[in-house]
């Protein structure tokens, strides 16, 4: 198991049950590092509660959502192969709005 603080904003949270933050155990087989492409399936899978649709497409979030591993953009550092280990925070922002 590895242990991850998740937080989603900018409207995310509406697909999560209105709820902003979660403490989560993701269920892990060493040897090799849970990533966050493995992060994403299981977050669809676990906690969305609506329009899986909104949240992912394919593989990846959608586009317009951004994703940051301990406050650095996912892009930085990897993408869907980024690495987590226990007490990273993974936010997932919103970045598109109605009007």
């Amino acid at each position: 198991m590895v242990k991850l603080n998740l937080h989603f904003s900018g409207g995310l949270e509406l697909l999560f049950g209105n709820q902003k933050e979660y403490s989560v155990d993701v269920p892990h087989e060493p040897p090799s590092e849970l990533k966050v492409g493995q992060l994403l399936v299981w977050t669809r899978d676990h906690l969305l509660t609506e329009r899986p649709e909104l949240f992912m497409k394919d593989k990846t979030v959608r586009p317009g959502i951004l994703v940051l591993v301990n406050d650095v953009d996912w892009e930085l550092s990897g993408t869907l192969d980024s690495e987590l280990v226990d007490g990273d925070n993974v936010v997932f922002i919103s970045t598109l709005h109605g009007g």
